[in-house]
């Protein structure tokens, strides 16, 4: 694996987020000027993830390759029945890079109409177009994930399927770009290195959170605690040029506990390895509604 390939891959992704995305560079300066961070390569990256279509050459199954062919190891698999989604989580090849959260939609449990709907694009794409790119040519990857795999969709179709589905919605207009990225505050100052001190942190500094299951989503074992803003609103072009305000992509934030058997090493010689790894259905099932109307609506 060429580390170099992968570092470009992961930059062209955070470039063009970071571009539609205005929070990103929000949260950045806010950080800057309240002493929090001297700059933004001080920020770890706990995880970015991607949402995809579960169809034929599609989904997981294609776009993991990818992050496979870097190094990066196939994790635990969850499931969230009232969304309709599949996912995994993928270790990197070492601990500088972030975790990848890849989710897909199960399409065949949506209604007939939604399924046609999604089928009359998905179905432009007739092999796994991974396989005919050059996974170590880090422009063509990057090229890839900002590129169109079927044609415009029309506001009439994204309307339809927000209506059953808006993770459907989501994906037919964005495709694969960057849903988020996630700032490890573990790792930050005192005073800013748990989630309710951050959540504070971005609340005086006019963050909107997702208050979807409370701001703070936090595992059963309460070792992983996370929370996110509401998505930016973007101007999208459907097909015919129509112009609609839709949820575009945000930013999540993560705090992992010190296991109980590394409580006792000193802050400088945790490591990740020493804190609660992994993800959980029901923290990311409340996260997934970021780019929800119940959410942007609020904002």
């Amino acid at each position: 694996m060429s580390k170099i390939v992968l570092n470009k891959v992961l930059e062209g992704l955070m470039t063009r987020y970071k571009e539609r995305v205005p929070d990103v560079q929000g949260v950045i300066n806010a950080m800057i000027k309240e002493g929090v961070i001297a700059n933004a390569n001080e920020i770890e990256n706990d995880h970015i993830a991607f949402r995809t279509m579960g169809v034929k050459h599609l989904g997981i199954a294609s776009l993991e390759k990818i992050f496979l062919h870097y190094g990066y190891k196939r994790k635990d698999h969850y499931f969230f029945p009232a969304k309709k989604l599949d996912a995994y989580w993928y270790a990197p090849p070492s601990p500088e890079y972030p975790r990848i959260f890849i989710s897909e939609l199960i399409v065949e449990d949506l209604s007939k109409s939604a399924q046609q709907i999604i089928h009359s694009y998905t179905d432009e794409v007739t092999c796994d177009p991974v396989d005919s790119i050059n996974l170590d040519d880090a422009a063509a990857v990057d090229d890839f994930l900002h590129s169109g795999l079927w044609r415009l969709p029309t506001l009439e179709d994204f309307l339809t399927l927000s209506s059953e589905s808006e993770y459907a919605a989501w994906v037919i207009y964005n495709r694969y770009y960057l849903n988020h990225f996630t700032v490890s505050v573990h790792n930050l100052k005192t005073g800013y290195n748990n989630v309710a001190d951050f959540n504070n942190f971005l609340e005086r500094n006019g963050f909107k959170l997702n208050d979807s299951g409370g701001k703070i989503k936090t595992s059963p074992d309460g070792n992983l605690l996370q929370s996110s803003t509401v998505a930016e609103m973007i101007i999208a072009t459907f097909a015919n040029s129509v112009k609609h305000l839709i949820s575009g992509s945000y930013v999540e934030f993560a705090e992992r506990k010190v296991l109980k058997q590394y409580e006792g090493l000193s802050a400088n010689e945790l490591k990740r390895e020493h804190r609660r790894e992994g993800f959980e259905a029901g923290n990311a099932d409340k996260i997934f509604e970021s780019t929800y109307a119940s959410q942007t609506s609020k904002k």
